[in-house]
């Protein structure tokens, strides 16, 4: 049987989601460290502005996101329907939408009452939870040739970066 092969597109996509999250999800838990604190802290937070580096992650994500996201609808949306797929974006949709609605003086001035707050903290705890359950998922349904299919650099033809526009156009076609 032959090695899964996995769009350029969503390897592209998936393989900076999968660098930034976990990028991501360690700041916060610096800031909350630092800031917050209520449910407790780290025996250790190191020094540094860590609203704004997480702040800077989020920046560079959520344009990612957003294409990850229109790729997931698009051509990847027969991924959806793999349960552990689809609730990793609604984790990441809930973590960038609430992140991009917060503001970083809230956490400096000790405003920790912020709805949105409460909200970015709960997604940060969802996408710990989807993430262990997609990896699980993706080990479960492929194993680890699956889990490397998304490493690889392999191109097939027709999957290179000049044939995505196309690919997204006949994914619209497709039912129709």
């Amino acid at each position: 049987m032959p090695p899964p092969y996995q769009p350029s597109q969503l390897r592209l996509l998936h393989g900076a989601i999968a660098l930034l999250v976990p990028l991501a999800w360690i700041t916060g838990l610096l800031v909350y460290s630092a800031h917050d604190g209520r449910f407790g802290r780290l025996p250790f937070t190191p020094p540094g502005e860590w609203i704004d580096i997480h702040g800077t992650v989020g920046v560079v994500l959520w344009p990612i996101a957003l294409l990850f996201g229109f790729y997931a609808f698009t051509a990847g949306r027969v991924r959806l329907r793999q349960p552990a797929n689809a609730i990793a974006l609604l984790a990441l949709s809930l973590a960038v939408g609430s992140g991009k609605l917060m503001q970083e003086n809230w956490l400096r001035d000790g405003r920790l009452d912020h709805i949105v707050y409460a909200v970015h903290l709960l997604a940060w705890l969802l996408i710990a939870l989807a993430v262990s359950i997609h990896i699980t998922a993706a080990l479960q349904r492929g194993g680890l040739p699956l889990v490397r299919s998304m490493a690889s650099l392999q191109l097939r033809s027709g999957d290179r970066p000049g044939h995505w526009f196309a690919q997204i156009r006949r994914s619209f076609k497709v039912g129709r």
